[in-house]
């Protein structure tokens, strides 16, 4: 600053302004209600808006830090009331709103933030029905997280009780309102996950006003529903209002003793249930007895079960006729081996060298051999001659050869 003129620099009379509004108790803490408009949300994660009224409008920022932790989402044209400070934005020499807290303004804050939320985990696929457990037939333990001193678990228990006395109740007691409450109703059913100690699950508890129920419209709950391997059931007691919980549990109960009556069979309609099966199962096995009985009796008679001789009597029959047909087919046979047989031995008959012998003719045979040439004896050799009618032992007292054989052996 200029001393002997009094002249400032822009930068010096943003700064000077900014020490100002920042020393100033009221600027540096202080409320404001408005709508806002020209919403950006930038990567960055900070939001910058503008507030304005009827008459007038103020340029705000909340940095990420802080917009952070907002449990709804910041939307144009909505109202709202913002916490934070007022101070000068130096590079432009404009003041602005330094937001910290921001909540929706009037009676429907809690609507705003409960229909936001429900959108979310809608497009997330929370609600649908197909990632939606069955509850199983016949549980026989219930895991129940509600207040310990409720009416609830009073009329969980009468009604569990009544219906289905085999099943065994596990209670997880939790508070069903207030700040603590979300936490512990999520700590119920992390734990009954994690144990597997029930088959099914009831988390609830009795009426209220949408603030008592609020525990109910909890994120961090309705995702550990969403997670849970086990069937839950909603049981939190208002009929025409839905929680965030009812629609993300696999069932959802109007109050706790509905509930129960939905986790649980009725012990009374089990027993009916079996009492018909087995009147039925009785007629069924009367009416086959019968229908066997009737059998046995057209088979005991039967005339071959009577006279079982008759029976005997046709196979008799048919083991003669085979019999009759096997020696048949025997003579036969055998007579056409006789004829084959008889015609072989003519032929060998005929090429029989006995039968040449008969006709006059004779064999010589010298040492075994039989001999087919003259020249195949010496003079002096012994040999055999055989006849048709027996033997003839000779020696050779010379041997004679046809001209023709003596030409042959020069």
């Amino acid at each position: 600053m200029d001393r002997q003129n009094g002249m400032l620099s822009v930068t010096q009379l943003n700064d000077y302004l900014k020490m100002w509004m920042d020393g100033d108790r009221v600027l540096s803490n202080l409320f404001v209600r408005g709508e806002i408009s020209n919403l950006s949300l930038p990567r960055s994660g900070h939001l910058y808006f503008t507030l304005k009224d009827e008459e007038g409008q103020v340029r705000s920022v909340m940095f990420r830090t802080y917009a952070g932790r907002l449990p709804f989402r910041p939307e144009d044209g909505m109202k709202v009331i913002a916490h934070g400070r007022v101070s000068v934005y130096g590079p432009s020499g404009q003041y602005q709103l330094y937001v910290d807290d921001l909540q929706p303004d009037g009676a429907g804050a809690l609507a705003l933030r409960y229909e936001q939320l429900k959108r979310r985990l809608e497009a997330e696929g929370l609600f649908d029905e197909a990632r939606k457990k069955p509850l199983p037939a016949m549980p026989m333990r219930i895991g129940v997280i509600t207040s310990p001193s409720g009416a609830a678990v009073h009329d969980l228990q009468n009604v569990l009780g009544r219906r289905f006395p085999l099943a065994e109740m596990i209670l997880f007691p939790s508070a069903v309102q207030g700040a603590e409450a979300p936490e512990q109703l999520t700590l119920g059913i992390q734990f009954f996950a994690a144990s597997e100690l029930v088959d099914v699950i009831i988390i609830g508890r009795g009426g209220g006003s949408a603030e008592d129920l609020w525990a109910f419209n909890d994120e961090g709950l309705a995702r550990a529903i969403a997670d849970c391997p086990i069937p839950v059931i909603s049981a939190v007691g208002h009929e025409s209002d839905f929680t965030i919980c009812d629609f993300v549990a696999d069932r959802r109960a109007p109050t706790p003793s509905a509930a129960a009556e939905l986790a649980v069979p009725d012990m009374g309609e089990l027993l009916q249930s079996l009492w018909m099966q087995g009147m039925r199962l009785q007629s069924l096995l009367g009416g086959r007895l019968s229908q066997e009985r009737r059998m046995l009796e057209a088979l005991a008679n039967a005339a071959v079960l009577r006279r079982p001789e008759q029976l005997l009597d046709r196979f008799r029959m048919q083991l003669a006729d085979r019999e009759e047909r096997m020696e048949r087919g025997a003579a036969l046979l055998l007579e056409r081996r006789r004829t084959a047989l008889a015609r072989a031995a003519g032929r060998l008959q005929a090429l029989s060298p006995l039968s040449v012998l008969a006709r006059g003719y004779a064999a010589v045979e010298q040492e075994g051999r039989t001999c087919s040439s003259a020249s195949a004896l010496l003079p002096g050799d012994r040999f055999t001659v055989r006849f048709s009618d027996g033997l003839v032992r000779a020696v050779a007292e010379g041997v004679e050869l046809f001209e023709r054989e003596e030409k042959e052996k020069d």
